[in-house]
């Protein structure tokens, strides 16, 4: 599909954009226009490409502060600037509460969290001093607005997100743009781990007021708005991406008594 937004000349950074709804972002901001740029812990097994281009990948542990730094410090030196940051990266296993320890679930806060932080500084050194600034997006999660069994940690981390987004967006102003896009169920390679076959997947996405799963490509394209100047007066804003979010369980529970 066309894109009616041009990022020609816009670089990007894109955490964890090498597969899933990362892969996505990248590619939607590459069929944008931009040069994109994508780090992880491990290398994707072929580059993510679109439109006959391909995203950059460097390898970086997001919770090393000394290798975030040094990430942004080469783009920089290579490219020249750094206008758009989407902090990606994340995740979680399914653990109760009671099961692991603490030290466990603080690590899950750290990536999803702390990681973010930490990469956001780093980027915002840049984008501070360049003409234009920058825009920072955070993929957030409705986990953190509503309860997360099984996933509590990272329900917690992501609320934060959301809220150290706000702040930074009083912070960096005017200079820097910082959003929140908050994400429904986003069908990826791995769905089934979560959801089962192709039955389970079209059950699960029945429960969702638009009737599917959202698709990586438009995560994408909200985060390509976010990034170019049509964007230009929006921020400290969440950005709900839930496809209508969860139909309420007792309406649910009314019409089987029926």
């Amino acid at each position: 599909m066309a894109t009616i937004t041009d990022l020609t000349g816009c670089v990007a950074v894109v955490t964890g954009g090498t597969r899933g709804v990362g892969a996505g972002i990248t590619r939607a901001l590459l069929g944008a226009g931009a040069e994109v740029v994508t780090c992880a812990r491990r290398p994707p097994d072929k580059p993510v490409e679109a439109g006959g281009r391909t995203a950059r990948f460097f390898t970086v542990d997001l919770r090393e502060g000394e290798a975030v730094r040094a990430l942004f410090e080469q783009v920089r030196a290579e490219y020249g600037r750094v206008d758009a940051l989407i902090n990606n990266a994340g995740g979680t296993p399914y653990r109760m509460l009671e099961e692991g320890g603490a030290e466990r679930h603080a690590r899950v806060i750290e990536l999803n969290l702390l990681a973010p932080l930490t990469v956001s500084l780093a980027a915002y050194e840049v984008m501070r001093s360049q003409s234009g600034g920058g825009s920072i997006v955070m993929i957030g999660s409705v986990s953190g607005e509503r309860p997360s069994p099984g996933t509590a940690a990272y329900g917690a981390a992501k609320a934060g997100l959301e809220q150290l987004a706000r702040s930074m967006a009083v912070e960096w102003a005017p200079r820097v743009r910082v959003n929140t896009l908050v994400l429904g169920m986003v069908r990826t390679e791995l769905s089934h781990l979560h959801y089962g076959d192709e039955e389970g997947i079209a059950a699960v996405g029945r429960t969702v007021p638009l009737g599917r799963l959202a698709d990586p490509a438009e995560v994408g394209d909200a985060c390509v708005f976010l990034a170019s100047d049509r964007a230009s007066y929006i921020s400290g804003a969440s950005l709900l991406v839930h496809g209508g979010g969860e139909r309420p369980a007792f309406l649910d529970a009314a019409t089987a008594n029926q």
